[in-house]
């Protein structure tokens, strides 16, 4: 008995030894912070993260140190100086323990996001074999965010860490990021850091933060009802579909991670919306602008190929509609795929073609080469003139050609009754004249106006024409 009440004794000691001994913290940090990850260049790089309330935390990067105090939820942040590119450079946090940030790249940061073509990986694209092999980039490195949506803004998301680039590590990256990466690595030789926050089959809806839908009038009906998304589904889960429950899980918590833009590939899960989605681009493109303080933040998109929807044939062309008009959007670019694409295939492979599209409007119009061809011809005027119709287009290059050495195809024209009609097409200097026997006084012209149209209009720097109509009937 006296030994039991002994082991008793000694147990309850250890017990208060231990409840009376500090509770160890740690510093901990987010997801997007890591080994191996890239910050951007010349702008105040933001660091944060989570530490005993009141805990001093201070942060060391090469010659420059900051301290901040972590506040009453224990959060913490920090703004060093802007850096040049270059790297490796190694970060120090010191609180209440240490972390150290080994191989940190300072240079350019892009977010790749969308639905299942940008999720699309480098082993399920094109030539898989021979890219992977070859992927032996370490300047270009990336994290890929897991799938959250959630009710709240979080601070945190799930990640699987910085990658860096080799045959090892690409095979993963997202296949339009990676080709985006590569040819803006090739031409700046700076490093280049991917953030791919993607979903398959997602609308755009869910990845547009409030102050986007507030912006736009025309989506006044779900500004005035963000109270009451994202909704939940039967069982009770939140609704990955619903308005702001990518945003909450998947967006807001890289904020404030300094970014130089957006490369964005989506659009299949709202085809049939037509002009309501050139909408919601706007308020996506806003929203982000908005919550990462950066008014004049590149976005640059791609126009979705042609497929076989088993719907209207002319629902897809509705889309495209929306996409070239968000060209009006100051600060964006479009990457036109109609060549590029397979009918049959919604998820075309060749993404080597669509990440150097949008790596050229990149270069173009974010880092200054303004004398690269950058887009293929884009719709800019009609004019009538004795029975024919002559199309003017902005971006004509080194001139208006033929793919593929063929008569011009998919033009189709009108007259007063909005009847359109198959339509001959010819180049003549840097105009399309379109006619047709049958329309004597012709009033309008489409051109590509079918989910399956693969029109052969191109500039001689092999960059194809996007599909229009010049009516709004």
């Amino acid at each position: 008995m006296n030994r039991w009440v002994s082991i008793q004794v000694k147990f309850l000691a250890v017990v208060a030894v231990f409840w009376s001994a500090p509770i160890l913290a740690e510093v901990r940090l987010p997801s997007i912070l890591g080994d191996h990850m890239v910050v951007q260049r010349d702008r105040p790089v933001s660091l944060w993260g989570w530490d005993d309330a009141g805990a001093g935390v201070t942060v060391t990067l090469g010659q420059a140190s900051a301290t901040a105090t972590a506040d009453a939820d224990g959060r913490w942040m920090v703004q060093l100086p802007a850096m040049a590119a270059g790297g490796p450079h190694t970060i120090t946090i010191e609180g209440t323990s240490t972390v150290t940030l080994k191989d940190v790249l300072v240079g350019e940061v892009w977010l790749c996001s969308g639905q299942s073509n940008m999720e699309w990986t480098v082993l399920r694209s094109a030539n898989p074999a021979e890219e992977v092999a070859a992927a032996n980039h370490p300047l270009i490195r990336h994290i890929k965010i897991g799938r959250a949506p959630t009710e709240t803004t979080q601070d945190d998301a799930p990640a699987g860490g910085w990658q860096v680039c080799s045959p090892e590590t690409a095979g993963n990256f997202t296949a339009v990021g990676y080709y985006f990466a590569r040819h803006l690595n090739g031409e700046l030789q700076v490093p280049i850091g991917l953030i791919g926050s993607n979903w398959g089959g997602t609308r755009i809806e869910p990845w547009t933060p409030p102050v986007g839908f507030q912006n736009v009038p025309a989506l006044k009906e779900i500004a005035e009802n963000l109270e009451n998304l994202p909704a939940k589904t039967a069982e009770g889960r939140v609704n990955h579909q619903s308005p702001l429950a990518l945003y909450n899980g998947m967006i807001h918590p890289l904020l404030p991670f300094a970014i130089r833009g957006a490369i964005w590939y989506q659009g299949e899960s709202n085809n049939g919306e037509g002009m309501l989605y050139y909408e919601k681009m706007k308020a996506l493109i806003h929203g982000w602008r908005s919550v990462w303080n950066d008014p004049e933040m590149p976005f640059y998109y791609v126009q979705l190929a042609p497929y076989r929807y088993k719907v209207d044939p002319e629902r897809l062309p509705g889309i495209w509609e929306a996409q070239l008009k968000t060209l009006e959007v100051p600060h964006t670019g479009m990457a036109v795929t109609v060549d590029i694409g397979d009918v049959t295939d919604i998820h075309p492979l060749n993404k080597q073609d669509v990440g150097k599209r949008l790596a050229l409007w990149a270069l173009a119009k974010t880092y200054g080469q303004s004398d690269l061809v950058h887009s293929g011809p884009l719709y800019r005027s009609l004019e009538i003139e004795g029975g024919r119709a002559i199309i003017s287009f902005d971006h004509v290059g080194g001139g208006l050609v033929s793919r593929d050495g063929q008569s011009l195809s998919h033009f189709q024209i009108a007259g007063d009754d909005g009847q359109f009609v198959e339509a001959q097409a010819e180049i003549v200097g840097q105009t399309v004249v379109v006619s047709a026997e049958s329309v004597p006084q012709p009033v309008a012209v489409r051109f590509g106006w079918h989910q399956e149209a693969e029109p052969n209009l191109s500039n001689r720097e092999g960059l194809p024409a996007s599909p229009f109509r010049t009516d709004s009937w």
